[in-house]
Protein backbone atom coordinates (compact mmCIF):
# COMPACT_ATOMS: atom_id res chain seq x y z
CA UNK A 1 0.00 0.00 0.00
CA UNK A 2 1.16 3.67 -0.39
CA UNK A 3 0.61 4.55 2.76
CA UNK A 4 3.89 3.17 3.71
CA UNK A 5 2.18 0.68 5.94
CA UNK A 6 1.76 2.30 8.55
CA UNK A 7 -8.38 30.53 -23.20
CA UNK A 8 -7.84 32.15 -25.90
CA UNK A 9 -5.45 30.07 -26.60
CA UNK A 10 -2.93 27.27 -28.65
CA UNK A 11 -4.76 23.82 -28.72
CA UNK A 12 -1.60 21.39 -27.48
CA UNK A 13 -0.43 19.00 -29.94
CA UNK A 14 1.58 16.05 -29.53
CA UNK A 15 5.05 16.23 -30.11
CA UNK A 16 7.41 13.77 -32.08
CA UNK A 17 10.34 12.36 -30.74
CA UNK A 18 12.37 15.04 -32.23
CA UNK A 19 11.02 17.53 -30.37
CA UNK A 20 13.54 18.47 -27.67
CA UNK A 21 12.85 19.56 -24.01
CA UNK A 22 8.58 18.27 -23.68
CA UNK A 23 7.01 17.01 -20.70
CA UNK A 24 7.13 13.45 -22.61
CA UNK A 25 3.52 12.49 -21.21
CA UNK A 26 2.50 10.98 -24.68
CA UNK A 27 4.38 7.99 -24.71
CA UNK A 28 7.34 8.47 -26.73
CA UNK A 29 10.98 8.38 -25.62
CA UNK A 30 11.54 11.61 -26.22
CA UNK A 31 15.09 12.78 -24.52
CA UNK A 32 16.16 16.26 -25.10
CA UNK A 33 19.65 17.22 -25.71
CA UNK A 34 21.88 18.27 -23.20
CA UNK A 35 22.11 22.03 -22.66
CA UNK A 36 24.26 22.59 -20.06
CA UNK A 37 24.50 26.26 -18.39
CA UNK A 38 27.54 28.60 -18.93
CA UNK A 39 29.83 29.06 -16.51
CA UNK A 40 28.64 31.90 -13.95
CA UNK A 41 24.73 30.92 -14.50
CA UNK A 42 23.00 32.31 -11.31
CA UNK A 43 21.08 28.84 -9.30
CA UNK A 44 18.86 29.78 -6.60
CA UNK A 45 20.33 27.29 -4.31
CA UNK A 46 23.84 29.14 -3.99
CA UNK A 47 26.41 27.68 -2.25
CA UNK A 48 25.48 24.02 -3.41
CA UNK A 49 26.39 22.30 -6.44
CA UNK A 50 22.65 22.15 -8.44
CA UNK A 51 21.86 18.49 -9.79
CA UNK A 52 20.24 20.33 -12.17
CA UNK A 53 23.22 21.77 -14.34
CA UNK A 54 21.21 22.59 -18.07
CA UNK A 55 19.35 25.62 -19.15
CA UNK A 56 15.84 26.42 -17.93
CA UNK A 57 13.14 26.20 -20.27
CA UNK A 58 12.21 30.13 -20.03
CA UNK A 59 15.22 31.59 -17.90
CA UNK A 60 13.46 34.82 -17.17
CA UNK A 61 11.15 32.77 -14.41
CA UNK A 62 11.90 33.32 -10.89
CA UNK A 63 11.30 30.95 -8.67
CA UNK A 64 8.93 31.95 -5.27
CA UNK A 65 12.01 31.12 -3.01
CA UNK A 66 15.38 29.74 -3.27
CA UNK A 67 14.46 26.11 -2.25
CA UNK A 68 11.56 26.40 -5.11
CA UNK A 69 13.77 24.39 -7.95
CA UNK A 70 17.41 22.91 -9.10
CA UNK A 71 18.19 21.52 -5.38
CA UNK A 72 21.75 20.44 -4.27
CA UNK A 73 23.24 17.29 -5.90
CA UNK A 74 22.93 14.69 -3.10
CA UNK A 75 26.02 11.92 -2.98
CA UNK A 76 25.48 9.27 -0.97
CA UNK A 77 27.72 5.70 -0.44
CA UNK A 78 24.53 3.28 -0.58
CA UNK A 79 25.46 0.46 -3.12
CA UNK A 80 22.36 -1.11 -4.36
CA UNK A 81 21.87 -3.98 -6.84
CA UNK A 82 18.98 -3.91 -9.30
CA UNK A 83 17.77 -7.52 -10.39
CA UNK A 84 15.07 -7.67 -13.46
CA UNK A 85 12.51 -9.81 -11.64
CA UNK A 86 10.63 -9.86 -14.60
CA UNK A 87 10.59 -8.86 -18.66
CA UNK A 88 8.33 -9.12 -21.56
CA UNK A 89 5.16 -6.68 -20.22
CA UNK A 90 2.84 -4.36 -22.29
CA UNK A 91 3.44 -1.14 -20.80
CA UNK A 92 3.45 -1.83 -17.00
CA UNK A 93 1.49 1.36 -15.03
CA UNK A 94 1.71 0.69 -11.42
CA UNK A 95 3.01 -2.43 -9.45
CA UNK A 96 1.91 -3.32 -6.02
CA UNK A 97 3.61 -5.60 -3.75
CA UNK A 98 1.45 -8.36 -1.92
CA UNK A 99 2.14 -9.77 1.87
CA UNK A 100 3.35 -12.66 0.52
CA UNK A 101 5.96 -11.40 -1.79
CA UNK A 102 4.97 -11.38 -4.99
CA UNK A 103 3.21 -8.63 -6.92
CA UNK A 104 0.18 -7.23 -8.19
CA UNK A 105 1.19 -5.02 -12.13
CA UNK A 106 -1.43 -3.29 -14.03
CA UNK A 107 -0.57 -3.54 -17.91
CA UNK A 108 -2.06 -0.70 -20.09
CA UNK A 109 -4.07 -2.42 -22.25
CA UNK A 110 -5.77 -3.70 -19.89
CA UNK A 111 -4.27 -6.57 -18.14
CA UNK A 112 -3.87 -6.89 -14.75
CA UNK A 113 -1.28 -10.06 -13.22
CA UNK A 114 0.35 -11.34 -10.34
CA UNK A 115 4.47 -11.99 -10.77
CA UNK A 116 6.00 -14.31 -8.35
CA UNK A 117 8.78 -13.04 -5.86
CA UNK A 118 10.96 -15.61 -8.23
CA UNK A 119 9.96 -14.03 -11.29
CA UNK A 120 7.00 -16.09 -12.85
CA UNK A 121 4.22 -14.21 -14.47
CA UNK A 122 1.01 -14.99 -14.24
CA UNK A 123 -1.79 -15.45 -16.46
CA UNK A 124 -3.92 -12.03 -16.66
CA UNK A 125 -6.71 -11.96 -13.99
CA UNK A 126 -10.32 -12.65 -14.83
CA UNK A 127 -12.83 -10.37 -14.16
CA UNK A 128 -10.98 -6.63 -14.81
CA UNK A 129 -13.59 -4.11 -16.93
CA UNK A 130 -12.85 -3.37 -20.15
CA UNK A 131 -10.76 -0.30 -20.96
CA UNK A 132 -10.58 2.67 -23.18
CA UNK A 133 -6.00 2.16 -23.96
CA UNK A 134 -6.27 4.57 -26.16
CA UNK A 135 -3.43 7.86 -26.09
CA UNK A 136 -2.33 8.03 -22.47
CA UNK A 137 -6.01 5.69 -21.47
CA UNK A 138 -6.21 2.34 -20.28
CA UNK A 139 -5.48 0.46 -17.33
CA UNK A 140 -3.92 2.59 -14.76
CA UNK A 141 -3.17 2.24 -10.79
CA UNK A 142 -3.42 -0.59 -8.67
CA UNK A 143 -4.08 -0.53 -4.49
CA UNK A 144 -4.49 -3.02 -1.54
CA UNK A 145 -7.28 -2.37 0.71
CA UNK A 146 -5.90 -1.00 4.13
CA UNK A 147 -7.59 -4.69 5.05
CA UNK A 148 -6.15 -6.62 2.22
CA UNK A 149 -5.25 -9.26 4.97
CA UNK A 150 -8.61 -9.64 6.04
CA UNK A 151 -10.82 -8.98 2.66
CA UNK A 152 -8.65 -9.56 -0.43
CA UNK A 153 -9.97 -6.33 -1.94
CA UNK A 154 -7.97 -4.78 -4.10
CA UNK A 155 -9.45 -0.99 -5.93
CA UNK A 156 -8.04 -0.42 -9.34
CA UNK A 157 -8.52 2.85 -12.06
CA UNK A 158 -8.97 2.87 -15.75
CA UNK A 159 -9.84 4.91 -18.39
CA UNK A 160 -13.58 3.59 -18.71
CA UNK A 161 -15.46 3.46 -22.14
CA UNK A 162 -18.60 5.68 -21.76
CA UNK A 163 -21.16 7.09 -24.34
CA UNK A 164 -19.64 10.23 -25.48
CA UNK A 165 -15.75 8.93 -25.03
CA UNK A 166 -14.25 7.81 -21.72
CA UNK A 167 -13.50 9.14 -18.53
CA UNK A 168 -11.27 7.75 -15.25
CA UNK A 169 -13.26 5.28 -13.33
CA UNK A 170 -12.55 3.53 -9.67
CA UNK A 171 -13.20 -0.12 -9.57
CA UNK A 172 -13.07 -2.61 -6.45
CA UNK A 173 -12.77 -6.45 -6.08
CA UNK A 174 -11.91 -9.20 -4.13
CA UNK A 175 -9.02 -11.27 -5.41
CA UNK A 176 -9.70 -14.53 -5.33
CA UNK A 177 -7.69 -17.46 -3.24
CA UNK A 178 -6.26 -19.23 -6.26
CA UNK A 179 -5.20 -15.40 -7.47
CA UNK A 180 -6.66 -16.08 -11.06
CA UNK A 181 -9.51 -13.62 -10.81
CA UNK A 182 -11.33 -10.76 -9.09
CA UNK A 183 -14.73 -11.03 -7.72
CA UNK A 184 -17.53 -8.83 -7.18
CA UNK A 185 -16.19 -6.69 -9.47
CA UNK A 186 -17.96 -2.89 -8.35
CA UNK A 187 -17.65 0.42 -10.49
CA UNK A 188 -17.45 2.59 -7.09
CA UNK A 189 -16.97 6.06 -8.65
CA UNK A 190 -17.24 7.38 -12.14
CA UNK A 191 -15.93 10.85 -12.85
CA UNK A 192 -17.39 13.52 -14.60
CA UNK A 193 -17.62 14.48 -17.28
CA UNK A 194 -17.41 12.51 -20.00
CA UNK A 195 -15.09 13.60 -23.10
CA UNK A 196 -14.22 12.27 -26.12
CA UNK A 197 -9.97 12.54 -25.95
CA UNK A 198 -6.98 10.15 -24.85
CA UNK A 199 -4.95 12.52 -22.47
CA UNK A 200 -4.65 13.51 -19.01
CA UNK A 201 -6.85 10.70 -17.37
CA UNK A 202 -4.42 10.54 -14.07
CA UNK A 203 -4.57 8.77 -11.90
CA UNK A 204 -2.99 7.42 -8.76
CA UNK A 205 -4.71 5.88 -5.77
CA UNK A 206 -3.77 5.94 -2.04
CA UNK A 207 -5.24 4.82 1.28
CA UNK A 208 -4.72 7.70 3.94
CA UNK A 209 -4.30 7.34 7.79
CA UNK A 210 -7.70 8.30 7.90
CA UNK A 211 -8.66 5.06 5.98
CA UNK A 212 -9.80 7.47 2.57
CA UNK A 213 -8.98 7.27 -0.76
CA UNK A 214 -8.02 9.29 -2.43
CA UNK A 215 -7.79 9.75 -5.85
CA UNK A 216 -5.85 11.91 -8.68
CA UNK A 217 -6.70 13.21 -11.65
CA UNK A 218 -5.70 14.96 -15.27
CA UNK A 219 -8.14 17.72 -16.62
CA UNK A 220 -7.89 16.13 -20.11
CA UNK A 221 -5.66 18.25 -21.65
CA UNK A 222 -6.97 19.83 -24.58
CA UNK A 223 -7.57 23.91 -24.09
CA UNK A 224 -11.18 24.07 -24.15
CA UNK A 225 -11.00 21.38 -20.94
CA UNK A 226 -8.26 23.31 -19.36
CA UNK A 227 -10.79 25.39 -17.00
CA UNK A 228 -12.07 22.05 -15.67
CA UNK A 229 -9.38 22.00 -13.08
CA UNK A 230 -10.84 25.41 -11.60
CA UNK A 231 -14.55 24.49 -11.93
CA UNK A 232 -16.08 22.65 -8.61
CA UNK A 233 -19.10 21.14 -10.54
CA UNK A 234 -16.02 18.77 -12.40
CA UNK A 235 -13.83 16.41 -10.90
CA UNK A 236 -10.93 17.00 -13.60
CA UNK A 237 -7.86 18.64 -12.61
CA UNK A 238 -8.88 17.44 -8.65
CA UNK A 239 -7.73 15.10 -6.02
CA UNK A 240 -11.05 13.22 -4.91
CA UNK A 241 -11.16 11.68 -0.66
CA UNK A 242 -13.46 8.89 -1.34
CA UNK A 243 -14.66 6.44 1.21
CA UNK A 244 -13.58 2.53 1.28
CA UNK A 245 -16.98 1.48 -0.90
CA UNK A 246 -16.72 4.77 -3.07
CA UNK A 247 -19.41 6.86 -1.14
CA UNK A 248 -18.53 10.97 -0.06
CA UNK A 249 -17.15 11.52 3.33
CA UNK A 250 -19.52 14.69 4.72
CA UNK A 251 -16.16 16.43 6.22
CA UNK A 252 -14.68 17.04 2.60
CA UNK A 253 -14.67 20.50 2.28
CA UNK A 254 -17.48 20.82 -0.63
CA UNK A 255 -19.17 17.93 0.38
CA UNK A 256 -22.23 20.64 1.83
CA UNK A 257 -22.15 22.92 -1.56
CA UNK A 258 -25.10 22.41 -3.93
CA UNK A 259 -22.49 23.55 -7.01
CA UNK A 260 -19.69 21.37 -6.32
CA UNK A 261 -18.93 17.38 -6.88
CA UNK A 262 -18.96 17.05 -3.28
CA UNK A 263 -15.74 14.23 -3.50
CA UNK A 264 -13.06 16.71 -4.20
CA UNK A 265 -9.99 17.43 -1.71
CA UNK A 266 -7.97 19.85 -3.72
CA UNK A 267 -8.31 21.93 -6.95
CA UNK A 268 -6.29 23.37 -9.73
CA UNK A 269 -4.02 20.52 -11.19
CA UNK A 270 -2.65 19.56 -14.41
CA UNK A 271 -1.89 15.67 -14.53
CA UNK A 272 -0.89 13.78 -11.78
CA UNK A 273 0.29 10.80 -12.17
CA UNK A 274 2.35 10.31 -8.59
CA UNK A 275 1.01 10.42 -5.21
CA UNK A 276 2.26 9.31 -1.83
CA UNK A 277 1.88 9.71 2.09
CA UNK A 278 4.89 10.67 4.01
CA UNK A 279 5.57 8.59 6.96
CA UNK A 280 3.23 11.45 9.15
CA UNK A 281 0.51 11.27 6.87
CA UNK A 282 0.60 14.05 4.79
CA UNK A 283 0.05 13.54 0.75
CA UNK A 284 2.13 14.96 -1.51
CA UNK A 285 1.71 14.53 -5.02
CA UNK A 286 4.26 14.97 -8.41
CA UNK A 287 2.21 16.48 -10.93
CA UNK A 288 3.06 16.98 -14.95
CA UNK A 289 3.49 20.67 -16.43
CA UNK A 290 4.10 22.09 -19.97
CA UNK A 291 8.14 22.40 -20.46
CA UNK A 292 10.03 23.76 -17.69
CA UNK A 293 6.99 23.00 -15.03
CA UNK A 294 6.91 19.84 -13.44
CA UNK A 295 5.52 19.82 -9.62
CA UNK A 296 5.73 18.76 -6.23
CA UNK A 297 2.50 19.54 -4.19
CA UNK A 298 2.03 19.14 -0.76
CA UNK A 299 -1.95 18.49 -1.03
CA UNK A 300 -4.14 20.48 1.40
CA UNK A 301 -8.08 19.85 2.07
CA UNK A 302 -9.44 22.46 -0.31
CA UNK A 303 -6.74 24.42 -1.60
CA UNK A 304 -5.99 25.36 -5.10
CA UNK A 305 -3.00 24.75 -6.71
CA UNK A 306 -3.81 26.63 -9.51
CA UNK A 307 -4.01 25.35 -12.81
CA UNK A 308 -4.31 26.70 -15.64
CA UNK A 309 -4.40 30.47 -13.55
CA UNK A 310 -0.91 29.56 -12.36
CA UNK A 311 1.98 27.29 -13.97
CA UNK A 312 5.75 27.48 -14.52
CA UNK A 313 7.04 26.80 -17.84
CA UNK A 314 5.68 27.09 -21.33
CA UNK A 315 3.37 25.14 -24.08
CA UNK A 316 5.16 22.41 -26.04
CA UNK A 317 4.64 25.28 -28.80
CA UNK A 318 7.07 27.14 -26.93
CA UNK A 319 4.51 29.82 -25.78
CA UNK A 320 3.72 30.60 -22.15
CA UNK A 321 0.94 28.23 -20.70
CA UNK A 322 -1.84 29.61 -21.52
CA UNK A 323 -5.41 29.50 -20.29
CA UNK A 324 -8.57 29.37 -22.22
CA UNK A 325 -10.13 31.93 -20.08
CA UNK A 326 -7.02 34.47 -19.14
CA UNK A 327 -4.66 34.55 -21.65
CA UNK A 328 -1.34 33.86 -19.99
CA UNK A 329 -0.78 32.10 -17.31
CA UNK A 330 0.86 33.90 -14.34
CA UNK A 331 3.49 31.65 -12.08
CA UNK A 332 2.02 33.35 -8.52
CA UNK A 333 -1.16 34.63 -8.08
CA UNK A 334 -2.54 35.61 -4.97
CA UNK A 335 -4.70 32.89 -3.04
CA UNK A 336 -3.25 29.81 -4.98
CA UNK A 337 -0.65 27.81 -3.68
CA UNK A 338 2.82 27.39 -5.05
CA UNK A 339 4.45 23.96 -5.88
CA UNK A 340 6.90 22.95 -3.16
CA UNK A 341 9.55 22.16 -5.97
CA UNK A 342 9.04 22.55 -9.85
CA UNK A 343 11.65 21.13 -12.28
CA UNK A 344 12.85 22.91 -15.44
CA UNK A 345 13.75 21.26 -17.68
CA UNK A 346 11.02 18.52 -16.85
CA UNK A 347 10.77 14.95 -15.83
CA UNK A 348 7.51 13.69 -16.78
CA UNK A 349 6.94 12.47 -12.93
CA UNK A 350 5.08 9.13 -12.68
CA UNK A 351 4.86 6.96 -9.29
CA UNK A 352 6.00 8.20 -5.84
CA UNK A 353 7.35 6.34 -2.58
CA UNK A 354 8.00 7.59 0.60
CA UNK A 355 10.71 5.64 1.60
CA UNK A 356 10.79 4.12 5.27
CA UNK A 357 12.36 0.85 5.08
CA UNK A 358 15.00 -0.34 6.69
CA UNK A 359 16.94 -2.17 4.02
CA UNK A 360 18.29 1.72 2.76
CA UNK A 361 18.99 3.84 6.18
CA UNK A 362 20.40 6.30 4.02
CA UNK A 363 17.06 6.38 1.87
CA UNK A 364 15.08 7.21 5.20
CA UNK A 365 12.88 9.46 4.72
CA UNK A 366 13.25 10.34 0.90
CA UNK A 367 10.57 10.64 -1.80
CA UNK A 368 11.14 8.84 -4.52
CA UNK A 369 9.62 9.55 -7.81
CA UNK A 370 9.92 8.10 -11.47
CA UNK A 371 11.43 10.01 -14.20
CA UNK A 372 10.28 8.78 -17.81
CA UNK A 373 11.60 11.62 -20.17
CA UNK A 374 15.45 11.01 -19.52
CA UNK A 375 15.01 7.49 -17.98
CA UNK A 376 16.14 7.30 -14.39
CA UNK A 377 14.80 7.07 -10.83
CA UNK A 378 14.86 10.28 -8.51
CA UNK A 379 15.67 10.61 -5.28
CA UNK A 380 14.72 14.30 -3.10
CA UNK A 381 15.61 14.83 0.28
CA UNK A 382 13.28 17.66 2.33
CA UNK A 383 13.25 19.31 5.61
CA UNK A 384 9.89 20.46 6.66
CA UNK A 385 8.45 21.98 2.98
CA UNK A 386 11.68 22.73 1.42
CA UNK A 387 13.52 19.80 -0.80
CA UNK A 388 16.79 19.91 0.50
CA UNK A 389 18.43 17.54 -2.02
CA UNK A 390 18.06 15.35 -5.35
CA UNK A 391 19.82 12.83 -6.85
CA UNK A 392 19.21 10.20 -9.76
CA UNK A 393 19.54 6.49 -10.28
CA UNK A 394 19.26 3.68 -12.67
CA UNK A 395 19.85 6.52 -15.62
CA UNK A 396 22.20 4.05 -17.49
CA UNK A 397 19.32 1.41 -18.00
CA UNK A 398 17.41 3.94 -20.23
CA UNK A 399 14.12 3.01 -19.72
CA UNK A 400 11.14 5.38 -18.61
CA UNK A 401 10.39 4.56 -15.05
CA UNK A 402 6.49 4.50 -14.35
CA UNK A 403 5.67 3.39 -10.64
CA UNK A 404 8.19 2.62 -7.84
CA UNK A 405 6.87 1.06 -4.55
CA UNK A 406 8.25 -0.69 -1.21
CA UNK A 407 8.00 -4.00 -0.33
CA UNK A 408 7.31 -5.33 2.97
CA UNK A 409 10.96 -6.16 3.77
CA UNK A 410 12.10 -2.98 2.44
CA UNK A 411 13.37 -3.37 -1.44
CA UNK A 412 12.08 -1.23 -3.97
CA UNK A 413 10.17 -2.16 -6.72
CA UNK A 414 10.06 -0.07 -10.10
CA UNK A 415 8.06 -0.99 -13.17
CA UNK A 416 9.45 0.48 -16.69
CA UNK A 417 6.90 1.84 -19.14
CA UNK A 418 8.20 0.00 -22.37
CA UNK A 419 6.33 -1.99 -24.95
CA UNK A 420 8.62 -4.41 -23.28
CA UNK A 421 8.21 -3.61 -20.13
CA UNK A 422 10.53 -4.97 -16.96
CA UNK A 423 9.15 -5.02 -13.23
CA UNK A 424 12.98 -4.39 -11.22
CA UNK A 425 13.71 -4.93 -7.53
CA UNK A 426 16.17 -2.25 -5.76
CA UNK A 427 17.96 -4.15 -2.51
CA UNK A 428 21.22 -3.51 -0.68
CA UNK A 429 24.01 -4.67 -2.25
CA UNK A 430 25.40 -7.83 -0.57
Amino acid sequence: MRLNLLLIGVTLVPCLTACSGRSDEFGVVAKAGTRTATTGTKQPNAGCTPLERRLPEVADQKPAFPEQTRACELTDSVDFDVTVVAKGLKNPWAVEPLPDGSLLVTEKPGRMRIISASGVVGEPLAGIPAVDARGQGGLLDVELSPRFAVDRMIYWSFAEPRQGGNATSIARGTLSADNRRVENVKVIYQTMPVYDGDKHFGSRLAFGPDGMLYVTLGERSDTPMRPQAQRLDSDLGKVLRLAADGSIPLDNPFAERTDARPAIWSLGHRNIQSAAFDNEGQLWIVEHGTRGGDELNRVERGKNYGWPLQAYGKEYSGQLPISSTAGSARTQVDGMEQPVYFWDPVIAPSGAQWYSGDAFPAWKNSLFVGDMKSGRLTRLTLTGNRVTGEQVMLEDRNQRVRDVRQGPDGALFVVTDESDGELWRITPRR
